[in-house]
C-alpha cells in the first residue's frame, strides 16, 4: 500500500514539475543566438515587427537594456522581451516597464503569462504586441493575479520593404551621434529651415506636445529615446525645432508632432523623407502605428508610402487594483 502511495506521489509531482519547466522561459544573452532570432522573427513580418524591431536594437548596443525570453531554443513558439530587471525599479513607470510579445500560437499565452515569473504583476505595466488574439491570454492571466487591464488599438502602416527585410544584409547600427544625418538637399532650398539631428535638450518640448506624455516619467523617457535612438527635426526661423520624429525600443517611429504656425507647410514631409532615407541608409527597421479615426495622419503617411498591414496595433496597460492609474 505505501509503495503504490509513493508512486502515485512520484508520478503526481513529476507531472507539476514537467508542467512548471514547460513555462520556464529560457533568457538568451548569446550574440549567435540572438542574430538567429532576428533573422527567424522576419520570416513572420508584420505579426513580430514588435519584437523583431527590439531585437534589432538589442543586437546593436542594447541601449535600453532589454532581455529576450523564449519558451524554448531553437524552436521556439513565444518570444518575450522586457527590460532588465535594474531598469524596472519604479512600479508605476509603465514608458519604462514596457513588455513586447509575439507568439506563434497567441491561444497558448495564458498558461505561460499565468504560470511563469516573466511580468511582474504588481507593477503598473503595458504590454506591446501587433496580435489581437493575445489579448484573451493576457486578460485570463492578468484576472487571476486581481490585475486590471485597458487595452487600446491603432493601424499599423509599414512600408514595402519592412516586409522583404533580410537579416543577413544587416549592417552594424552606431548611435546617431556617431553616424550623423545624410546631407540636407532641403537646406540650400529654403536658408531659413534646416534638418537636423533632434538634440536632447529639446525632450521637454517633445514632451509638453506628446498627448501620451506630458509628465515627469514620459519625460525621462523621451530624453532615453532622443539621446539613443534615431531622432530627426526641422529648425525653424528661431533655430528651434519646428518639426520632429523620434524612435522607441522596438523601432516604431513616432512622437511626431509639427508646431501649429507650421502645420500644413510640407515641414513634417520633408522631415520623415530624409528621416527615413537615413533609416535605410542604416538598414534600421521602422514602421508606425496612427489611431484609426486620426484620418488626416494615416492619409499623410499613405503618402510617403507607407500602408495599412495585415494585422493591428495593440497596447494592454495593466495595473493592480492598489495602484490607481493616470
Amino acid at each position: 500500500m505505501l509503495n503504490i502511495v509513493l508512486t502515485l506521489f512520484q508520478s503526481f509531482f513529476l507531472k507539476v514539475s514537467r508542467s512548471e519547466a514547460s513555462h520556464r522561459m529560457i533568457l538568451l544573452n548569446n550574440s549567435h543566438k540572438l542574430l538567429a532570432l532576428y533573422k527567424s522573427l522576419a520570416r513572420s513580418i508584420p505579426e513580430s515587427l514588435k519584437v523583431y524591431g527590439s531585437v534589432y536594437h538589442i543586437n546593436h548596443g542594447n541601449p535600453f537594456n532589454m532581455e529576450v525570453l523564449v519558451d524554448s531554443w531553437p524552436e521556439y513558439q513565444m518570444v518575450i522581451i522586457r527590460p532588465q530587471k535594474q531598469e524596472m525599479t519604479d512600479d508605476m513607470d509603465s514608458y519604462t516597464n514596457v513588455y513586447h510579445m509575439f507568439s506563434k500560437e497567441p491561444q497558448k499565452s495564458q498558461e505561460v503569462l499565468k504560470n511563469c515569473e516573466i511580468i511582474n504583476w504588481k507593477q503598473r505595466f503595458q504590454i506591446q504586441g501587433l496580435q489581437e488574439s493575445l489579448g484573451e491570454g493576457i486578460r485570463a492571466a492578468a484576472f487571476s493575479k486581481s490585475v486590471k487591464v485597458e487595452h487600446s488599438t491603432a493601424v499599423l502602416l509599414v512600408t514595402e520593404d519592412i516586409l522583404k527585410l533580410n537579416a543577413s544584409n544587416e549592417s552594424k547600427f552606431g548611435s546617431c551621434a556617431e553616424t550623423g544625418h545624410p546631407d540636407d538637399d532641403f537646406e540650400s532650398e529654403t536658408p531659413n529651415f534646416k534638418y537636423a539631428q533632434l538634440a536632447v535638450s529639446y525632450s521637454g518640448l517633445v514632451n509638453d506636445n506628446w498627448k501620451r506624455g506630458r509628465n515627469e516619467r514620459s519625460l525621462r523617457f523621451i530624453k532615453r529615446c532622443i539621446q539613443d535612438l534615431p531622432a530627426a527635426c526641422m529648425l525653424g526661423p528661431e533655430g528651434v525645432p519646428v518639426s520632429w520624429v523620434t524612435m522607441d525600443p522596438s523601432c516604431e517611429v513616432g512622437m511626431a508632432y509639427s508646431m501649429e504656425k507650421y502645420r500644413r507647410t510640407g515641414n513634417m514631409a520633408r522631415v520623415m523623407v530624409r528621416y527615413m532615407k537615413y533609416l535605410r541608409q542604416k538598414n534600421i527597421p521602422f514602421y508606425l502605428s496612427v489611431r484609426e479615426e486620426n484620418e488626416y495622419s494615416r492619409r499623410f503617411v499613405q503618402q510617403l508610402g507607407f500602408f495599412e498591414a495585415s494585422c493591428e496595433w495593440h497596447q494592454w496597460i495593466c495595473y493592480p487594483q492598489n495602484l490607481v492609474p493616470f
